[in-house]
């Protein structure tokens, strides 16, 4: 196994949002295989899963996974904190929309 890709319901502005996440074994980084698995579960969550919006919710640090969601067609529309282990972590949000044509 690389790695995983997938879409989970995430909190964000107090409501659960599907995000498309990726985590991958560094050795397969810079190869593609995230952003073919991020496009490929953006048409899975649109077409058979009928969302109408996905999110990436990204560490403000992380540019590759950040580049992979602009890849995937998305936007970054949001700024949040999250908390883990008592240290503040920003997040960039990226978003797409069912109608939106990725790049």
């Amino acid at each position: 196994m690389i790695g995983q890709c997938g879409i989970t319901m995430q909190d964000y502005k107090n409501t659960q949002v599907p995000e498309i996440g990726y985590l991958f074994a560094y050795e397969h980084w810079h190869k593609g295989y995230a952003t073919e698995a991020a496009m490929a579960c953006r048409k899975y969550g649109f077409e058979p899963l009928h969302f109408n919006v996905l999110y990436s919710i990204i560490r403000d640090t992380n540019i590759p996974s950040q580049n992979v969601a602009i890849r995937n067609g998305m936007n970054k529309v949001d700024t949040i904190i999250k908390h883990y282990r008592g240290v503040e972590m920003p997040h960039w949000v990226y978003r797409v929309e069912k109608n939106i044509i990725a790049r």
